[in-house]
């Protein structure tokens, strides 16, 4: 992919700013033409180093006042208009609907009915792990409200996994339940939306 990028500079510079990251790109273009001409010229780009675009994979997205957005690396990237300057529109990201669902089906492996004879602390060591790892990739970027909602996730996963442990039906993981938040917070569960700063990369746009 070197190779690929000396020649977008060569020969595609001028039409759109490329961003890559091993085999993963994007190009950034002004307008839609010049997109559709991106998309040509990296066509025949990769047709003479013997590789292809993945037309499952490969699209085209306006950005322009938050009509769509783009996933790239495990974000979704899109514009959000300023709730204070209306008119102003700005880039954000955040973790991507592919990414949530990832999480959640490793906290819900972490938390599942095979574990009910250990004690819960194990269950929460390895979601601890995991947790730290996904926030340290994840909290360079607009992300506050998926990390609350994985957050709420977990809890319902140790409450449902307690709640076996101990034959209790139903999840009890509401505010006045046994597992309640203040049991929650006992258990010393990292947690995402209270573990240091985001780091916001908000980019500013005027349309």
């Amino acid at each position: 992919m070197n190779l690929f990028d000396h020649e977008w500079a060569r020969v595609g510079g001028g039409i759109g700013k490329l961003v890559r990251y091993c085999d993963d790109f994007v190009i950034l273009c002004r307008s839609r033409g010049g997109a559709e001409e991106a998309r040509r010229r990296v066509s025949t780009i990769l047709g003479r180093l013997g590789l292809q675009l993945n037309p499952d994979k490969t699209s085209i997205a306006c950005l322009t006042r938050g009509a769509q957005g783009f996933d790239f690396l495990g974000f979704h990237h899109h514009k959000v208009e300023s709730w204070k300057w209306r008119g102003r529109w700005y880039l954000q990201r955040w973790p991507s609907v592919r990414a949530m669902r990832s999480i959640r089906a490793k906290v819900r492996r972490a938390t599942d009915r095979r574990f009910v004879g250990e004690v819960i602390e194990m269950a929460v060591g390895n979601l601890n792990r995991m947790l730290r790892g996904w926030h340290a990739y994840f909290r360079y970027g607009n992300s506050a409200r998926k990390f609350t909602a994985i957050d709420s996730y977990v809890h319902e996963r140790l409450a449902i996994l307690a709640s076996r442990k101990h034959k209790l039906p139903g999840r009890n993981w509401g505010p006045n339940s046994r597992f309640n938040r203040q049991w929650f917070l006992s258990l010393r569960v990292f947690q995402l939306s209270a573990s240091g700063a985001i780091r916001y990369g908000t980019v500013h746009a005027r349309r």
